[in-house]
Parts: structure tokens; sequence; C-alpha cells
């Protein structure tokens, strides 16, 4: 086996770019531990942290013919992450809001059949909500929520750019959001 260790970064690229998996776990060495210490301090989840950067890491390699790097390694990874950590944070947003209004219907319930349908009806607004965007925002939503395809897999899946990607799922959090504000307010 070959050392890698003097390469520099851009030739691992050119390397990885040739299907060499010893360079690709050069690469990994070299900055896996950097890149989950900075998304575990954006998540403050050391096993959240992990599991980006195994995705990040996967996809690198999933896509090494058409990796983007020409001038620095490093701080293609680190964009990488930082998009990851955001993207992250919003499902998690939408997921928590969603819950504490469910939540609060099932503590306010104890074992009430009325509170109970309300909670039900409430899973079904929002249904309805996400059914009701526009359909490429829609089949967007649900390729990164229900199927938890990244941003690049949708993009590349329904052959768009990251960029509308990222803009159709902001549409349809906002979207959600609204709703499930309105409910709250409906609720309190």
């Amino acid at each position: 086996m070959r050392s890698y260790q003097t390469n520099s970064d851009l030739e691992l690229v050119d390397l990885l770019k040739q299907d060499d998996r010893d360079a690709f776990a050069e690469m990994y060495r070299r900055h896996a531990h950097r890149l989950t210490d900075f998304a575990s301090s954006k998540l403050y989840s050391l096993n959240d942290a992990r599991d980006l950067i195994q995705d990040l890491f996967a996809g690198l390699w999933a896509d090494r013919n058409k990796i983007p790097v020409n001038t620095s390694l490093q701080s293609y990874l680190f964009a990488s992450v930082r998009y990851k950590v955001i993207d992250k944070i919003r499902k998690n947003v939408t997921r928590e809001e969603y819950a504490i209004i469910v939540q609060s219907l099932a503590m306010h319930s104890g074992h009430n059949p009325e509170k109970e349908l309300e909670a039900k009806e409430l899973r079904k607004i929002v249904d309805i909500a996400i059914e009701q965007l526009p359909p490429r925002t829609r089949a967007i939503y649900k390729l990164s929520r229900n199927e938890h395809q990244t941003i690049s897999e949708i993009a590349e899946q329904l052959n768009l750019s990251d960029q509308t990607v990222k803009n159709q799922l902001t549409t349809a959090m906002k979207s959600l959001r609204e709703t499930l504000e309105r409910l709250s307010v409906l609720l309190l």
C-alpha cells in the first residue's frame, strides 16, 4: 500500500477522481476529526455530527468524479458540513414544532377521546398542508423528509441545481411553519 501522507489535498482529489480508495482514506484521516468537531459544536450532539460526517464522506465517494474542488479541499469540506448542519437544524426545527403541538394536545387530553381526535385532526391538517404545496415543492419536501435524501441526492434525481432544491425546501418549510403557527394560535 502506497503512503499518501506527503500528497497535497488537491493531489488526493485527483487520485480520488481516479477511484483511489487509499487516497479517499487519507482524506478521511486528515479531515474527519476536525469536521466532526465543527459539526458537533453546531449540533450539540456528537452522534449527529458523526452521522453527518459519514454521510458527507459517503457522498464524496459517490460523487468523486464530480468534485468541484480546484483550490482548497478543506474549504470545500467545511462549507459542505455547514450546509448539512443547516439542513439538519431545519429538519429538526419543523419536527420539533410539530411534536410540541402534538405533545401539547396529548398533555391536555389525558385519555380524553375528544383531545385524541383533535391530535388526529392536526396530523391530517399537516398532511393536507403538505399536499397543498406546489407539486415540485411537495416532491422535494417528501424526498427530503420522508426518504431522508440529501439536497445533492434530490438535485441529481430531479435534475435540478442544489440551490433550487434548497429554495424549494425553504418554501415548503415556510408554508408548513405558517400552518403550524396558525394551528398553535387556535389551540392555545
